[in-house]
């Protein structure tokens, strides 16, 4: 089960475009709405689903000390607690996607904390798996393993159960830990309602007398419009008002690094990063790798700037200037549109993709439009037993067409993982479930290059991959960084206030845009936008969008280069789901995220989109002075 949101493709606000409030208007239609009873006909059938699950924990309990009598015994002990799995899954799926749909109807929110309650008590009733299993011992589980085929599906798991021995405590500290799950949520939700309900968002009236709500829908609508004061304006606004409570997201975010903190010490890590690698066994050099070659790569990040400042006409570059684009393209991509490029651009990867893509397509399993109550943002969330599930907020834009194939990215890894594996090992780790997402934005892009009718055209398409590659690569990164040195503050001891921590993220901010050579300049309100991202309450997940754009990037040059073998590559990596650690599934497709390489590579391609937009500028520019000429004779 996969479940990714792309925080920042496709918010909308009501007062946005004319596309979004006619998708607004088309939202009811059922065929862009995805249909939940495929996996369950009712909410009755769902109840009953629920306590199916509930029944089957006290069965989980009863098998405890059991694992080590026979191989018989470890296979019922493990079917029993997949099976569970499975069905807790697809119920959590379905109270999400429905609260997703609409989240102010309160049957809804109360059906999703069921829903998390009951993953909850399932995690209380298997709390003593792993220590159990530790305590028979690695010569006598695999030893059942060679014994009973039955066990064959599992043996990747046990392998990391057994591997994690160090770092399990014994069963009754285990069963102590699982009542708390809850409670070390307890940062993330108090954020979450601070930030999306409790803030008293201000409005604000643009140039042109449009006003907006500046939450964080409005501030993402209005931070790339085109007039420089009110790009200005929509900052000073936005990052004043989370300023006032600076403070409190500062304690809420200081109590969530410090939980972490203790969670490793109480499991025997030295630190939250060597815990959170550990959890995928990740070697540690692919994180310092990564931040070593960003930071090397500084200067193609400030040419980037640089050439940003140069295609919007201004002298000196701020913070405020980083999102509008820099070439305007008057074209709209409606969803049917959308869905035909996306197709055709796919054709790079077989016939058998495109037929399974499109297929896909063509069922109720998407939710395209923006509508009142609905989530923002963009995921993917499978069900092994029925099939992917895609919340969009579409806006007949090249964003919406860009986010429609990075979640069938997703989707796509799901389908294929499905055919290739069963249950237990079809669910693929984060370090490569971005892969396919990024590496079919490499594939529109590219595509939509080649088939631009103008040379804007062409700039507007390069122009969004260059912003790609600074938000994935060099963005991510920073906030990884960041992330790091907090732990890392914590782990020393050192007290976290809401200023103190403003005043680290903005040191590395600074760094990053090139604030001390006149880059980008940086002010220090600015410093606080850190609390606007969520992702610091999910525990060193950010670094993984860089390494996996990285890795997408390097397994699209196989595909442009070694055709049928490169495409054979690709779809080898995402059959394999989760049948080994990630980076060996990802070495054995033939990048190693340890070496400088794969990040020199990323960095020579970001380099070379840049020289062929600044020859179409002068070639541009060239055009342009030939016809002042002529008009002049």
């Amino acid at each position: 089960m996969h479940y990714c949101r792309v925080l920042l493709a496709a918010f909308f606000t009501l007062g946005a475009t004319q596309a979004a409030l006619a998708a607004a208007e088309t939202a009811a239609d059922p065929r862009y709405t995805w249909d939940l009873s495929d996996m369950y006909a009712s909410i009755e059938a769902w109840n009953r689903a629920r306590d199916e699950v509930t029944a089957n924990f006290e069965k989980i309990e009863q098998l405890r000390g059991t694992l080590g009598n026979s191989a018989g015994h470890l296979y019922e002990a493990l079917q029993l607690i997949s099976d569970t799995e499975r069905k807790a899954g697809r119920v959590l799926v379905y109270a999400g996607l429905n609260f997703d749909e609409d989240q102010r109807i309160s049957a809804t929110q109360e059906r999703r904390q069921l829903a998390f309650i009951l993953y909850s008590r399932l995690g209380e009733s298997t709390a003593w798996l792993q220590p159990e299993l530790i305590a028979v011992g690695r010569e006598v589980i695999e030893s059942y393993i060679k014994e009973d085929p039955r066990l064959a599906p599992f043996a990747f798991q046990l392998d990391d159960s057994l591997r994690n021995a160090a770092h399990t405590l014994g069963a009754e500290a285990e069963q102590t830990l699982s009542y708390f799950s809850q409670s070390f949520n307890a940062p993330s939700t108090t954020y979450g309602l601070l930030a999306n309900s409790d803030i008293p968002w201000p409005s604000i009236t643009l140039s042109d007398g449009e006003e907006i709500r500046v939450d964080s829908q409005g501030y993402s609508y209005a931070r790339s419009s085109q007039n420089r004061d009110d790009r200005k304006l929509v900052f000073d606004t936005f990052w004043g008002k989370w300023q006032e409570y600076r403070n409190a997201t500062g304690m809420v975010l200081n109590s969530h690094i410090q939980t972490q903190t203790a969670l490793a010490k109480a499991r025997n890590y030295d630190s939250v990063l060597q815990r959170e690698l550990d959890q995928d066994n990740l070697p540690p050099a692919v994180y310092h790798t990564l931040v070593t070659e960003v930071n090397k790569a500084l200067p193609t990040l400030h040419r980037y700037f640089r050439l940003r400042a140069r295609m919007l006409g201004l002298e000196q570059m701020h913070y405020y200037d980083i999102y509008p684009p820099m070439v305007s393209l008057d074209k709209k991509f409606d969803f049917e549109t959308s869905k035909a490029i996306t197709l055709d651009a796919m054709s790079i990867l077989g016939e058998d993709w495109v037929a399974m893509q499109r297929a896909g397509m063509e069922q109720r399993w998407m939710h395209v439009y923006p509508q009142p109550g609905k989530d923002s943002g963009a995921y993917q969330w499978g069900v092994y037993d029925v099939h992917p599930y895609l919340l969009l907020n579409h806006n007949d834009d090249y964003s919406g067409l860009s986010t429609l194939a990075h979640e069938w990215g997703h989707a796509m890894h799901t389908l294929y993982a499905k055919q290739s594996q069963p249950y237990e090992t079809s669910g693929y780790a984060t370090f490569i479930a971005e892969i396919p997402s990024t590496s079919l934005e490499l594939i529109l892009q590219d595509y939509m290059t080649r088939h631009a009718e103008s040379i804007d055209e062409q700039l507007f398409y390069l122009g969004e991959g260059l912003e790609g590659m600074r938000g994935t690569f060099f963005r991510q990164t920073m906030f990884a960084e960041f992330e790091l040195a907090l732990y890392e503050a914590a782990e020393r001891g050192e007290a976290l206030s809401g200023e103190g921590i403003s005043k680290i993220y903005g040191e590395i901010q600074r760094r990053y845009h090139g604030h001390d050579q006149g880059v980008v300049v940086v002010d220090d309100l600015y410093n606080n936008e850190w609390m606007f991202v969520d992702h610091f309450y999910r525990n060193m997940y950010v670094f993984q969008y860089a390494t996996s754009q990285t890795a997408g990037t390097a397994l699209y040059e196989k595909i442009v280069t070694e055709g049928e073998a490169g495409v054979e590559n690709y779809k080898n990596l995402l059959r394999a789901g989760g049948s080994d650690y990630p980076y060996k599934l990802l070495v054995a497709a033939g990048v190693d995220l340890t070496r400088p390489e794969p990040y020199q590579a990323m960095v020579r391609k970001m380099n070379a989109v840049m020289d062929e937009m600044e020859r179409l500028l002068d070639l541009r520019e060239s055009q342009a002075r030939g016809v002042t000429q002529q008009s002049a004779h």
